[in-house]
């Protein structure tokens, strides 16, 4: 267990705590399923699209897809970020990636049937995070359109293992901190995303030293202070999925 205790944070958080978390369902009408996700002040608006094809290496084999697309607005940022005219970036096509795997972690894809679903993960307004909450809200916009595909007898059940949410985790100051706002995470001496089921297994891990390595003590603290955010998200998704109709079966 990482103790919670000590200095306050800038914004008044304990070293442990998450920024004040909303997911609001239904955001995007047109949409088979969409949220609203905000941690802090990073907003992403994240939506699901069903499609009645498979990309062409998966034709004729009876299994579905479920793949991401991530986008920043112009001005999610303090200083106007280019529109990528050209196609994702590095950075883009590495957090899409990165959504998309993390996904399908949790779908059974036998089970969806030859259909994809596509999310599209657009921030709004950026203060770190941006990939962690789109992983946590597009879970939930995911669930949204399958709930719909099942609803209309298109699926007999839900095609999910299990639930899916993702959080950052960092060393800053010395300090093991929970959920970096872009002022922590400017200046973390280590940085972590932790992408987890809500059975408590990992889908993914992604930990960088911006300056010094660090130890495998500290991992282990970073690892036990993502866990227990991933264990809060985790139940604020089911919450919102139960309050919007939708119960999910377990973890």
């Amino acid at each position: 267990m990482v103790e919670s205790t000590g200095k306050r944070r800038r914004d008044g958080r304990r070293p442990a705590d998450l920024r004040p978390v909303r997911i609001v369902p239904g955001f995007l009408p047109p949409a088979e399923g969409s949220v609203l996700i905000e941690m802090g002040s990073t907003r992403v608006a994240c939506s699901a699209t069903v499609q009645d094809s498979v990309p062409p290496f998966l034709r004729g084999q009876g299994r579905g897809w479920v793949t991401a697309e991530y986008a920043m607005l112009p001005r999610s940022s303090p200083e106007r970020i280019e529109r990528e005219r050209r196609g994702p970036g590095g950075r883009t096509h590495e957090i899409q990636r990165l959504i998309g795997r993390s996904l399908r972690g949790v779908v059974d894809l036998a089970a969806l049937g030859e259909r994809s679903i596509l999310i599209d993960c657009d921030v709004l307004e950026a203060d770190a995070g941006t990939r962690t909450a789109s992983i946590t809200g597009g879970f939930v916009a995911l669930v949204l359109a399958l709930e719909k595909l099942r609803a209309a007898g298109t699926l007999r059940k839900l095609p999910l293992t299990g639930s899916v949410a993702a959080v950052s985790a960092g060393i800053c100051g010395g300090r093991v901190l929970l959920d970096l706002d872009y002022s922590e995470d400017s200046r973390a001496e280590v940085d972590l995303n932790v992408v987890m089921t809500g059975a408590g297994r990992f889908v993914e891990v992604q930990g960088t030293a911006e300056g010094a390595p660090f130890t495998p003590s500290q991992l282990d603290r970073l690892l036990a202070t993502a866990r227990e955010g991933v264990r809060v998200l985790t139940k604020l998704q089911h919450d919102v999925l139960r309050e919007a109709g939708v119960k999910l079966k377990g973890r």
